[in-house]
């Protein structure tokens, strides 16, 4: 019997694993807690899933002072503890041997274009919102003729399907299939610009110093928006595009929302995990001495 269980992010599965283990009288570790949009349809079922999980937590292994805050607020029991995120660790060991793009893409056709990196698969955005998405691209592609754009495409033909049928027939819209952790990375450290409805990625993407726009109408990581690293866009088709313009045309704006610094850690934060985690373990022994 395992004397902890630790949970990452806000997965169902995350949230399975961490019932399992109350149940089974498991303290739990939530790495990753404390995220909120306050909507529970937004991100659908991830705020449901981490709000659950913040009520069986023992330990609270928050990214950020924010998300502390938002523990506290909702009167969590167990140990908070602000540590960064795990998903900074695995960026900076990566980054030290990433593909060659090369060996994912056609780079004959991105030539000295500048790329855009796209995302998008959220639940929420399925259907009108993933063609006004859609739109929206081929529209920045057409008033910006120097970009070209890596789309890596979700499985799900709801919403592969709306994607291909909008931009498969664009000379400068790369569809391609989903990208290895490691490939996404090299792609990110390629590009000019992200838009993404990806909660992951807002918080990658400030290590390369590469703007993004999140295509949500609300944010979990509200930190990426407070350092001028996102905008938050939505699904709006003019509003995407006209943000899209403004950063990829304007050089003070682009340099501005460059200039910070990643808010989600230090890339030591499984180490402060497991200092904590053993802490409350050898707690947990003397009790029983």
């Amino acid at each position: 019997k395992p004397a902890m269980i630790i949970v990452q992010g806000d997965t169902t599965s995350a949230f399975a694993a961490g019932l399992t283990a109350f149940y089974e009288n498991i303290p739990v570790g939530h790495v990753e807690a404390g995220l909120r949009t306050n909507n529970l349809l937004e991100p659908y079922p991830e705020e449901l899933n981490r709000r659950l999980l913040s009520q069986l937590a023992c330990l609270h292994f928050a990214p950020t002072k924010k998300a502390k805050q938002n523990l506290v607020d909702s009167g969590v029991l167990g140990s908070i503890l602000i540590t960064g995120n795990t998903v900074i660790d695995a960026l900076k060991i990566i980054t030290e041997r990433l593909p060659d793009l090369s060996t994912f893409i056609d780079v004959e056709k991105l030539g000295e274009k500048r790329i855009i990196l796209s995302t998008v698969h959220r639940r929420e955005n399925w259907g009108n919102n993933l063609k006004n998405i859609a739109i929206s691209l081929k529209e920045i592609l057409d008033k910006n003729p120097d970009t070209v754009l890596i789309l890596p495409m979700h499985v799900n033909p709801l919403v592969r399907d709306v994607l291909t049928n909008i931009l498969g027939n664009h000379d400068r819209a790369l569809l391609i299939e989903p990208l290895k952790y490691s490939e996404l990375l090299s792609a990110m450290k390629a590009c000019e610009i992200i838009i993404t409805d990806s909660g992951g990625i807002q918080e990658e993407a400030p290590s390369f110093k590469k703007p993004v726009l999140i295509l949500r109408n609300s944010t979990e990581r509200q930190e990426v928006i407070d350092n001028n690293s996102a905008v938050l866009v939505g699904t709006d088709k003019e509003n995407i595009l006209k943000n899209a313009n403004t950063i990829l045309n304007n050089k003070n704006i682009y340099r501005k929302m460059t200039e910070a610094n990643n808010p989600f850690g230090d890339g030591q934060s499984s180490k402060y995990i497991l200092k904590e985690c053993l802490k409350y373990l050898s707690k947990k022994i003397n009790q029983f001495n």
